[in-house]
């Protein structure tokens, strides 16, 4: 690696909030190290300048050595997008829904709102014979082609929202290949969707129910620092995330992506001994190792495209 990470210690933990989502810190923070070791230099510094831009910048590299910072922040900046949820003040929900005029502005660090709807299609995977659901029109697709659009050094606008709008993509790209970001059961049980499995409980081996959807979003665990998140995506030879297959790796779709996650719910999230009622349900091995293998997959199929996404977006 260009960065002697060694250097980096976990005294430079941030707090994190209790309620991200979506492989929570840990996974979108290794899906951004392993994403930043695929850029080349030219296009590293383009992005390390947008950074700059963010208004939490400077608390994310407190205390880090001058040469790292652009790597950490990078890292940090991937888990920004939830921080908002609860952690900075000034963002709030109120009066923000998919249907509103401003669901889908792209308008930079001065847009105070949340935006919670970005970071899912709830795409219906419909069994035992119900047939409709609705999507909202705003969504997590929608998003990932304005703010691509947006960040491209050709769109005309102010490196202020290009800077906005990488910080949002290294999160939603995540958010993308978590299979319950792209899927809603639409069962007798949840005829408006179990919004990605957050009504379904299930009981892993360590014994503690949970939401379906929080067991998925923790398979990497939760609240690391960068440091941590790097070595554990790059470096740790026996945990990192593993080559992506170079053809999935190259599709750019965003609606491709979302498809695959969907595909991957039905065929690993609701699989047995999951099944479309509220639970609980208790995991067996089969099923939790399963869950960790997609995880990984998913994880660096969705760096791999991250980094193609932010070269193209930007050379």
């Amino acid at each position: 690696m260009q960065f002697r990470l060694g250097a980096i210690v976990a005294a430079f933990a941030l707090s994190f909030p209790l309620n991200a989502s979506a492989w929570w810190d840990e996974g979108h923070m290794q899906i951004a190290a392993v994403a930043y070791e695929r850029l080349s230099p030219e296009i590293r510094e383009k992005t390390d300048a947008l950074i700059r831009l963010n208004p939490e910048y400077e608390n994310w590299v407190a205390g880090v050595p001058e040469r790292l910072k652009p790597q950490y922040a990078f890292v940090r900046a991937a888990v920004w997008a939830d921080d908002i949820k609860s952690q900075i003040v000034g963002y709030t929900d109120e009066g923000d829904t998919a249907n509103s005029p401003t669901a889908g502005r792209n308008i930079g660090y001065v847009d105070s709102f949340k935006h919670t709807y970005w970071h899912f299609k709830d795409i219906p995977y419909f069994v035992e014979g119900i047939t409709e659901a609705e999507t909202d029109p705003v969504n997590l697709e929608t998003q990932i082609v304005t703010l691509t659009k947006g960040l491209s050094s050709s769109s005309g606008l102010p490196d202020s929202v290009r800077s906005y709008d990488l910080v949002w993509l290294l999160h939603l790209v995540g958010d993308a290949h978590q299979p319950l970001h792209a899927t809603a059961l639409v069962s007798k049980a949840f005829k408006k969707g179990d919004q990605g499995g957050n009504f379904i409980e299930v009981t892993p081996a360590d014994g503690q129910t949970v939401k379906l959807h929080a067991y998925w979003d923790g398979i990497f665990g939760g609240y690391a620092t960068p440091y941590g998140a790097i070595k554990d995506g790059l470096l740790d030879k026996n945990i990192k995330l593993p080559e992506p297959d170079p053809v999935r790796a190259a599709i750019s779709d965003p609606a491709v992506w979302l498809t695959e996650s969907r595909q991957k719910a039905i065929d690993f999230v609701y699989a047995s001994p999951v099944g479309f009622d509220k639970g609980p349900y208790q995991l067996d091995r089969p099923y939790e190792t399963n869950a960790r293998n997609v995880a990984r997959e998913q994880a660096a199929v969705a760096a791999a495209r991250l980094a193609n996404l932010i070269t193209t977006a930007l050379k």
